[in-house]
């Protein structure tokens, strides 16, 4: 039952993503720019913390 729990919410993210580009595409390209952007942010945040583990932890 999980299964198909999972499948039908996977089917209605799906056809929301495509009824989003297909309305406003303006507006879906904006959403995948805050993403991307999220993505670098959380990068740079994990080499900064890696960076200053490698330092020894000094601040």
């Amino acid at each position: 039952m999980a299964v198909q729990s999972k499948k039908i919410a996977l089917y209605v993210l799906v056809v929301f993503v495509l009824y989003v580009i297909i309305t406003d595409p303006a507006k879906a390209a904006d959403y995948v720019q805050i993403g991307f952007e999220g993505i670098s942010n959380a990068a740079q945040a994990i080499g900064d913390f890696m960076s200053w583990i490698a330092d020894g932890a000094k601040n």
